[in-house]
């Protein structure tokens, strides 16, 4: 969403936006040499004309380094989303494509053409909400390439124009939490979660999950809100108001209060999030909004 991106990269983008022709997303990766573009409209990267690399540069992702330079993080996991959850099928593999074309251009020492897109939903949500839809997309006059590759470390860092630039360890920690990338998070003094209770388990799993994306996890649940954690960024805005379940194996049933209910009935930024196998090493979660709590499984009716 244009509010999270860095007033610098807004400006170009609009600049960019208003003196131009009116283009419609598909217009302008078709103008780049990218054929069939209507049917590819929804990839994150092309080989256009020419053997030229295309790819989406996710404005709110864009940080700023010395000296004014823009630089962003790319996830080399293709298998988690940003915000957390698995990807489906088809993300899996428009993100195995485009990181493929990035290393090609890497690999042969080639920039990367990019175009600079704002989207319509808040960037922790951009892949799994089904209504997100490009905001604005503008071509940038500028070349970015690859300049850092850390398939241990799980990141590649890319940098708009001259090579030799590259961002230091502190503006790279920024990035890696605007990114949502996870650092290593250590281990809870207090020691691991109730073996016998899911619940616990899952709130200590959200809250270590979070954490590692550089958000604040705050435990909220003795307060009765409707919801057992309050994620925020570090400025202090709430994202996320999550009412956690957790099941296992054995306890797959759960039910909402009264409390829950009624603050889904608020709606954003409320989601109801399920965590599965809240004991085993398959855990993972997934986060519901108000009208799709009902197809959560493991709900049971209210009452």
């Amino acid at each position: 969403m244009d509010k999270e991106v860095d007033p610098a990269v807004l400006a170009v983008i609009n600049e960019k936006r208003l003196s131009g022709e009116k283009r419609t997303p598909v217009d302008i990766i078709a103008r780049m040499g990218v054929l069939d573009a209507r049917d590819k409209a929804s990839e994150q990267a092309w080989l256009a004309t020419g053997d030229n690399i295309i790819a989406t540069i996710w404005a709110e992702l864009v940080s700023i380094g010395a000296g004014g330079r823009w630089f962003c993080l790319e996830s080399l996991d293709t298998q988690r989303r940003i915000g957390g959850g698995d990807r489906s099928v088809l993300q899996i593999q428009r993100a195995k494509d485009r990181l493929g074309l990035l290393k090609r251009s890497l690999d042969a020492g080639q920039g990367v053409r990019a175009v600079l897109q704002t989207n319509r939903v808040a960037i922790l949500e951009a892949e799994s909400d089904r209504a997100a839809r490009v905001s604005t997309r503008v071509p940038d006059d500028e070349e970015w390439h690859v300049a850092v590759w850390e398939p241990a470390r799980k990141f590649a860092v890319l940098v708009r124009g001259p090579r030799g630039w590259l961002p230091d360890d502190e503006e790279l920690q920024a990035a890696r939490a605007r990114a949502g990338i996870p650092t290593e998070v250590p281990e809870d003094a207090s020691g691991p979660a109730s073996a016998d209770d899911p619940q616990a388990a899952a709130m200590d799993y959200l809250a270590r999950h979070f954490a590692g994306y550089g958000y604040k996890a705050d435990d909220v649940s003795a307060r009765k809100l409707g919801y057992d954690i309050e994620v925020s960024d570090k400025k202090g805005k709430v994202l996320l108001q999550l009412a956690v379940k957790g099941t296992a194996s054995g306890r797959t049933g759960f039910k909402l209060t009264d409390e829950e209910r009624a603050c889904a009935k608020k709606g954003d930024p409320w989601r109801l999030a399920v965590v599965t196998d809240a004991f085993g090493p398959a855990t993972q979660h997934k986060l519901y909004r108000a009208s799709e709590i009902d197809k959560a499984p493991g709900l049971e009716s209210f009452g």
